[in-house]
């Protein structure tokens, strides 16, 4: 049967190699605490990792084989028992001692022959320290862990903001969610490889990565503002047409700017600079011959480079009011043939090593007829 009146009490750990000693210890403390003893510096470190774990050690300075402020020295090291405080009970009583002890880790440092009453309210005093420090670091782990699910939270509500509004622009394009999935799903893909291949790591931080593919869903806000009969034209353009649908890059990205442009603090907005990024700059071209700016090569910024790629991809594979779908070998023979022209050579190369996943994302997220 479980004595609750022993479960309910701290845990005391006494250490000394001297049995007497731990009889006169165990004597005085055993009507108030849970009591383990140990008479060696070995086997105190193997009880002390032993469940209940105690509360509070009163450890000897001066035994055989391991020394007191060697196991202090050893518990510290363990992660295991690094936090429970530990008090040195012992004859040494040359200040020079006491401050060793006490440098190493020790709470207190208390002179043998022990005087009940000080060994008492001494012990309660720790306990109490290190019980209030055990409530704050249990509060300070659930605070840590509501902020961790309240920023998880804020993500996932952006992360469906940014789809909802991508798929504003997507639906007036007679385009499905679908794209938005595969592009995001390509952009995250060669960003791997890129990283695996050793290419652009100084810009492709993990924490950089998320950015660019958290942003990319954004990519064509800027078709919101093109009208109906450009944007859904069954055909070519005009040449005053195609120079219309040229702007949509910029109204993307002044649409996100005008968004954020007040706010006063932007550390929290790094993925909708990114998305004002590829927004702005996905159909330029490596060889220059892109638009809006007429960009190439690596003024153009990598995330947009990224995402032309993925998009001109996903446009060849799919159906268009201007095109059939192209087999995926004709798409991959489109994209090499425009590497160092349309795309920067290196994510050609980062595409053409990972294209049995760009096949398998296409067709996870393969677009059906409605």
């Amino acid at each position: 049967m479980t004595d609750n009146s022993q479960t309910n009490k701290p845990t005391l750990l006494i250490v000394d190699d001297t049995p007497e000693n731990l009889t006169v210890l165990g004597q005085l403390l055993q009507p108030y605490y849970r009591i383990k003893v140990a008479n060696s510096g070995p086997r105190a470190l193997v009880i002390a990792q032993t469940n209940p774990k105690p509360d509070l050690i009163l450890l000897d300075v001066m035994m055989p084989d391991m020394d007191g402020y060697t196991v202090l020295i050893r518990l510290t090291e363990n992660p295991d028992t690094a936090d429970i405080p530990v008090m040195f009970v012992t004859a040494l009583e040359n200040t020079e001692d006491e401050a060793h002890g006490l440098d190493l880790g020790a709470v207190d440092y208390i002179a043998k022959p022990i005087r009940p009453a000080i060994v008492l309210s001494r012990i309660r005093g720790q306990l109490e320290l290190k019980a209030a420090r055990d409530l704050m670091r249990n509060q300070n782990a659930w605070l840590e862990n509501e902020v961790a699910c309240r920023i998880m939270q804020v993500k996932h509500m952006r992360d469906i903001t940014i789809r909802a509004l991508a798929s504003i622009a997507e639906t007036r394009d007679n385009e499905t969610g679908n794209h938005i999935l595969r592009t995001q799903a390509y952009v995250a893909l060669l960003c791997e490889q890129l990283v695996k291949s050793g290419y652009h790591l100084d810009e492709l931080s993990p924490e950089k990565i998320e950015l660019i593919t958290k942003a990319a869903p954004l990519h064509d806000m800027g078709k919101v503002g093109i009208p109906d009969h450009i944007l859904l034209k069954p055909g070519k353009l005009t040449n005053d047409e195609f120079t219309i649908m040229k702007t949509h890059p910029t109204l993307g990205s002044n649409a996100i700017w005008r968004a954020i442009q007040h706010e006063q603090d932007q550390s929290d907005l790094d993925f909708l600079h990114v998305a004002i990024e590829i927004a702005h700059y996905h159909h330029e071209k490596w060889d220059g011959s892109g638009y809006p700016e007429g960009l190439s090569g690596t003024n153009i910024p990598l995330s947009a480079r990224l995402m032309a790629l993925a998009d001109v991809f996903d446009a060849l594979m799919n159906k268009r009011v201007y095109k059939p779908a192209f087999s995926f070998d004709h798409a991959i023979a489109i994209i090499e043939a425009d590497k160092e022209k349309h795309f920067d050579p290196s994510i050609v190369d980062a595409f053409l090593a990972r294209q049995d996943d760009f096949k398998a994302i296409a067709d996870q997220y393969i677009d059906h007829p409605l």
